[in-house]
């Protein structure tokens, strides 16, 4: 997706491209909600109420710090939005995370130093 942060402005007004940019963020933040929840239940953690609070149980135990968290938490908030079309997601949005995806970025370096820290 990278590429995408400086598509030429042509490619940006055609529809399919904002469509694909969103499709890219809610398989990503999918991914993290996968990931969240496999490990609250291999390692037997408290059971999350939903997908937002799965970010919160990785911050209970030590996985994620907790201002990740939250942004995670409201990714996930993002990401219901967008699949389910509760309203319609303001483009300026989608362009914003696309051109910073450290939240995903540091989300993948906490679990993996998580990952190395009980692997031990």
């Amino acid at each position: 997706m990278a590429d995408e942060v400086a598509a030429p402005e042509n490619r940006r007004l055609e529809p399919i491209w904002i469509a694909g940019v969103k499709y890219w963020l809610v398989t990503a933040i999918e991914s993290c909600v996968d990931v969240a929840q496999h490990i609250a239940g291999s390692e037997k953690l408290r059971t999350p109420s939903d997908n937002g609070d799965a970010m919160r149980v990785l911050s209970e135990n030590g996985v994620l710090e907790t201002e990740l968290a939250e942004r995670m938490r409201m990714a996930v908030g993002f990401r219901n939005v967008a699949v389910h079309e509760y309203t319609k997601v303001d483009d300026r949005i989608v362009l914003e995370r696309l051109a910073d995806p450290s939240d995903l970025e540091m989300f993948v370096r906490a679990v993996n130093s998580w990952l190395e820290s009980v692997a031990d």
